[in-house]
């Protein structure tokens, strides 16, 4: 069979699976680190990818794999209650590209698919190296552009729901039950807090989980990654998630944090009326994060403690990055 013939197989399979999600193939299971290596296998042998020599790159609210025969990566997300944001990630990176914005692309066949009850995408690989601390003023930069840009007209953004995720994390960790409800009570907290929220900027497009670690730096440029939480909402959150970073989880030094203000010319802590009501949001956010994979490993579980006792009030002395 000609390359021709074999895309266009592979178009035809995925059309297949994507069209009826593909939920015939398997009962959705619990999305571990095993699991998630079966999936891939699966995912890319629907795709017709090579997955000779592939790596696990992160294991969170999804499983990201690098393929170096194919220069793709394979995301895998925990489960169909995922379906739309997977959807919307494929749907926002064609229309980043539309616009010229540096964006993360995706590979060229029909997506999502559901892969044993998850869904699953494919991204073209982008060669370069991830955001880190030297980073900081890039990401500010990158971020005031993105807030700055019109919202796509081929599709509607989902209004962002910040705490969306939190409760589903919640009932689903492996964590005792009076953690679980002391969890429960700060979320329902911190939803009628919001609530009262009146906010200074205006809304945007905004990113969700904007740090960093959501750049690729390519031949000196930022590309911007990880659309799962994009949506149409207040730039305070995409701030926030930086200046907690600073303030609660200490990565960030006085100076780092101050280049990402003047890249991006308004400094969030400042809005003493709602600020601490986005930190603390993003405090459960970063912690039910970590909470799903307590179970990994002996380091996890340790700093899930070290940042409930936060929560619980303790003063922070740092969190772990993970």
């Amino acid at each position: 069979m000609d390359t021709l013939l074999e895309h266009q197989d592979v178009l035809r399979t995925l059309e297949v699976v994507n069209n009826g999600r593909g939920d015939e193939l398997a009962e959705t299971a619990p999305l571990t680190v095993l699991s998630s290596w079966q999936v891939l296998r699966a995912a890319c042998s629907v795709a017709g990818l090579n997955i000779e020599h592939a790596r696990l790159i992160r294991f969170g609210d999804n499983a990201l794999f690098h393929l170096p025969k194919d220069s793709v990566v394979v995301r895998i997300a925990r489960g169909m209650d995922y379906w739309a944001d997977a959807t919307k990630e494929v749907n926002v990176a064609r229309w980043l590209t539309q616009i010229n914005f540096p964006a993360a692309k995706v590979y060229d066949i029909p997506q999502p698919v559901s892969i044993g009850g998850h869904p699953v995408t494919f991204w073209c690989f982008i060669v370069g190296r991830p955001g880190d601390r030297r980073d900081i003023a890039t990401l500010g930069s990158i971020l005031r552009r993105l807030h700055v840009t019109p919202p796509p007209k081929t599709f509607d953004l989902p209004h962002e729901d910040i705490l969306g995720r939190v409760r589903r994390r919640i009932a689903g960790a492996m964590i005792p039950l009076t953690d679980k409800s002391m969890l429960l009570q700060r979320l329902c907290y911190l939803q009628a807090e919001i609530r009262g929220l009146c906010y200074p900027l205006n809304p945007a497009p905004t990113h969700g989980d904007a740090h960093s670690e959501n750049l690729i730096i390519r031949d000196g440029q930022p590309v911007l990654i990880d659309f799962e939480r994009f949506a149409w909402g207040q730039p305070e959150w995409d701030l926030a998630m930086t200046a907690t970073e600073y303030l609660t989880a200490k990565w960030w030094t006085d100076e780092e944090y101050g280049q990402f203000v003047d890249a991006y010319g308004y400094d969030v802590t400042s809005w003493t009326e709602g600020f601490d009501v986005l930190r603390a949001v993003h405090e459960l956010k970063m912690t039910t994060w970590l909470m799903q994979n307590v179970a990994e490993s002996p380091e996890i579980a340790d700093e899930y403690q070290v940042r409930m006792r936060t929560l619980r009030g303790e003063p922070s002395s740092g969190w772990r990055a993970f």
